[in-house]
């Protein structure tokens, strides 16, 4: 057994910045400590290797432990990657993937284009290789529906026979493998069920020296080396993360000497290091603009300082800066401890710690908050501010497989939720605060523009969520094609914002009842009466199809609690309970619909 110290100290080099060296060395060890925690979820993942692939599933599994996955493997045999998908496979057929990784390489290369080949030769050579990914593919998608494919680029060849002529002609190997990515990204972004694995990017990371090594692949078919394996293994781990809701949504930043150089306090806003003056200034100013990309495609972002909250905002508007106080969602300046700050912002927001980023220059402050709040990442990015956004990245904790409308206009859905507040405190009776709002919903089934944000909600909720069940988007593509399912979305705006669509039930349909799989609702919807809005419609959709009862169950978890008694506000009667605390519900449906919802004005189909 280990210890809590040495359990620590052992899992700090899978920290930003990753120590690939040492991962390799104590696999077996980080594996035994990682399996002493309770995972959230499993994952049944198929590894079809182009290469030998036993070093990527080994850090593959190290990694998707680390995020509190628990994989089930099925390897194929080196080589066999296109057969195993293309001719029976009563294996693979029992194992059921929920992730199918093709782990190719330029090695596995069939029709690379000879020196002085003509511009037809080189492109019919590309539609020659992709035509054969894309039957891979495809069979991939009949023969497992719910399943969801990555499958790896190309990285650039170790050889090139033609010197830097590589890159610009028709015969080049370079151009080809480059066409051949642009081939893979167009597929991927017409593929709702395709990923790619962007080791062309992983091997410039790393190097040509780190990635190859041809003794490896001459001995033992290994297609990059065991450090560029763990890289590879990194890297997929955070795609499947991000496919499961696995990932952090909101940055918390330090002021001084993280977003600007020097002290705001002592040194004023006029001397400190911030712009394009010098290399250090520039440096700040760099991370900015990373930050506030960020914040562009939907990450929180919060500070969390020891200043005056004057002189903190005076910083933030300096002229040289790229982010400004209406940035953050929340700003915590002042001289509390920041692990305290931490915890209220995360009670501001409204989600928990595990969701949360800190990232402060002084090494003091790291591992004070790293001891009070483990659950909140804290990436070692060291005292160099050039460095900060590559450590930072290079953590995965914010990595994406999708964005869409709800993610660009987060930061302003809770500015818009903080004039709620304010406006709330202004009255006695909370029925007329919620008829102030004039609000207005729209409650229908999954339509196809909408199934992103909803396998999102489905990953990411935990509070409102009922059996807290997790589904990738190839799984929602099935249940919105299958009529043995119910299903809707709902949205909601009023007077002073739209909050987008917030709210998703499930249910499946078994004889006369309608058995709910899937309920949940985002925070920031709270005690609005979407719920009652919700069951309104469910019941309309139910009574449409002939049913006679719904069935709901609550599985407790440590942050659901607060839907503990849903289904009991909602009219149903309690059946049973475990000794776990989970609870199964039973409502018989009326011969007209109940009202319940008188809050808002829903639209629906």
């Amino acid at each position: 057994m280990f210890t809590v110290e040495k359990t620590s100290e052992l899992l700090r080099c899978l920290e930003s910045p990753v120590d690939l060296p040492k991962i390799l060395r104590k696999r077996k060890f980080l594996k035994e400590a990682l399996l002493q925690r309770t995972p959230r979820l499993t994952c049944r993942v198929a590894v079809l290797g182009g290469s030998t692939s036993a070093q990527v599933k080994s850090a593959l599994e190290v990694f998707l432990l680390n995020r509190a996955i628990k994989p089930e493997f099925y390897e194929s045999e080196y080589g066999r990657f296109s057969e195993e998908v293309l001719f029976d496979n009563p294996e693979l057929e029992a194992f059921q993937p929920q992730v199918v990784y093709i782990h190719t390489s330029y090695r596995n290369l069939r029709t690379l284009p000879s020196v002085g080949a003509t511009l037809k030769d080189s492109n019919i050579a590309v539609e020659q290789e992709l035509a054969r990914f894309r039957a891979i593919w495809k069979k991939l998608g009949e023969r497992f529906p719910s399943c969801t494919i990555i499958q790896n680029n190309f990285e650039l060849p170790a050889q090139r026979p033609l010197g830097n002529l590589e890159a610009g002609c028709h015969s080049g190997r370079v151009t080809f493998v480059n066409r051949l990515n642009f081939g893979f990204a167009e597929a991927a972004s017409n593929n709702s069920k395709l990923f790619i694995n962007d080791i062309q990017s992983i091997a410039a990371d790393l190097g040509s020296e780190k990635w190859f090594d041809a003794n490896y692949w001459f001995s033992y078919k290994l297609a990059a080396t065991p450090f560029a394996c763990a890289a590879i293994g990194s890297s997929l781990a955070n795609i499947i993360a991000a496919l499961y809701g696995c990932t952090r949504k909101c940055l918390i930043l330090d002021l001084d000497n993280t977003l600007w150089g020097g002290v705001v306090g002592d040194d004023g806003v006029a001397n400190l290091k911030l712009g394009s003056e010098t290399a250090l200034s520039e440096s700040y100013l760099d991370f900015q603009h990373y930050v506030k990309e960020l914040k562009a495609r939907g990450i929180l972002l919060a500070v969390c300082s020891k200043n005056e909250e004057s002189a903190a905002l005076d910083g933030l508007r300096h002229p040289d800066g790229v982010l400004r106080p209406e940035d953050f969602a929340v700003i915590k300046a002042n001289w509390s401890p920041k692990h305290e700050n931490i915890a209220e912002i995360a009670a501001t927001l409204n989600i928990g710690l595990d969701s949360l980023v800190f990232v402060d220059d002084n090494p003091a402050e790291r591992d004070i908050v790293r001891q009070n709040l483990p659950q909140v990442l804290v990436p070692e990015v060291g005292a160099d501010p050039s460095q900060f956004a590559t450590i930072l990245e290079r953590s995965g904790c914010f990595e994406v497989v999708s964005v869409n409308d709800e993610d660009l206009q987060r930061t302003r859905y809770y500015e818009e939720n903080n004039v709620r507040e304010q406006l709330q405190a202004g009255f006695k009776d909370y029925g007329e605060f919620l008829a102030s709002l004039q609000m207005e919903g729209e409650v229908k089934p999954f339509c196809p523009v909408y199934l992103d944000r909803i396998t999102q909600l489905t990953n990411k909720t935990n509070q409102f969520n009922c059996t807290t069940r997790r589904y990738t988007r190839a799984e929602i593509d099935q249940i919105a094609e299958d009529p043995r399912y119910i299903h809707l979305y709902g949205r909601l705006k009023d007077r002073f914002g739209d909050h987008g669509l917030i709210s998703v039930v499930v249910g499946e349909i078994e004889g006369d009842a309608l058995h709910i799989v899937l309920w949940l609702m985002s925070c920031r919807v709270l005690k609005r009466g979407m719920e009652d809005a919700m069951m309104n419609v469910l019941e309309r959709h139910c009574q449409a199809r002939g049913l006679r009862k719904v069935v709901g169950v609550y599985a407790p978890t440590p942050k659901n609690t607060m839907v503990a008694g849903l289904y009991g506000q909602l009219g149903f009667k309690k059946i049973s309970e475990e000794p776990s605390g989970a609870t199964t519900w039973h409502y018989h449906l009326p011969a007209e619909c109940s009202l319940r919802n008188h809050s808002i004005e829903v639209e629906v189909k």
